[in-house]
């Protein structure tokens, strides 16, 4: 067997596939929670915390010389990606909840399902085999 085919049949693989649609949707749904909490959550919350941006928080450790730029650490950036990360954490909790909660429902829905014709059937016949040693 060729490498080059036991690539595509590992490429091919539904595992590989479904994880590959799993990255992209993940990356997208990243995307519109960064965007929400950018746009729609942190506005107010700077509002109430005096107009303050977290991201314009920093600490200058060595101020600019001449051509040397200076070395700022930006702490304002780090805590922002902590909340964006806590958000987007919350928001998949909540997904995976809701769909745990759709999935037992539907488990539930297949337990209180009618028997088979094939079990009412046996049922049937165990209930007349009964019936002739309750004669005898």
């Amino acid at each position: 067997m060729s490498i080059f085919k036991e690539f595509r049949d590992f490429a091919m693989r539904g595992n590989v596939v479904d994880l590959a649609v799993g990255v992209i949707i993940g990356a997208a749904f990243g995307k519109i929670v960064s965007s929400l909490v950018a746009n729609i959550i942190m506005p107010p919350l700077g509002l109430l915390i005096g107009g303050v941006d977290f991201k314009q928080f920093s600490w200058v450790l060595r101020p600019a010389q001449g051509n040397v730029p200076a070395v700022v650490m930006e702490y304002g950036v780090f805590l922002q990606t902590i909340f964006d990360f806590v958000i987007i954490a919350f928001a998949i909790f909540i997904a995976i909840k809701l769909m745990n909660k759709l999935y037992q429902k539907k488990e539930v829905e297949k337990a209180v399902a009618q028997p088979s014709a094939e079990e009412v059937l046996l049922t049937d016949i165990r209930d007349l085999l009964k019936q002739q040693n309750n004669k005898v």
